[in-house]
């Protein structure tokens, strides 16, 4: 499965490849984590991660221990698979 790319920071290269949104909800499905963004142009999008990325985007927010990230801006590539 190819899976998508998201940064809790903007990425310092290829910056025109990324886009923003803010994160709307985080679910889990097919054993895969899925991160749904709204985006700037107000359009929702469903990333795939692993539940690796996940931790590591969620421990990089700002964000209090055990604070929900819904509301917190990200940056994102979509890959799909």
């Amino acid at each position: 499965m190819n899976h998508d790319r998201i940064h809790a920071r903007r990425p310092t290269h290829d910056r025109d490849r990324w886009s923003t949104g803010t994160i709307e909800s985080i679910t889990e499905r097919d054993g895969h984590c899925v991160v749904t963004v709204e985006t700037a142009a107000d359009d929702v999008v469903e990333l795939v991660v692993t539940f690796a990325i996940r931790d590591l985007v969620l421990s990089r927010l700002d964000v209090d221990d055990g604070a929900s990230p819904v509301g917190e801006r990200v940056w994102y590539r979509q890959r799909g698979g």
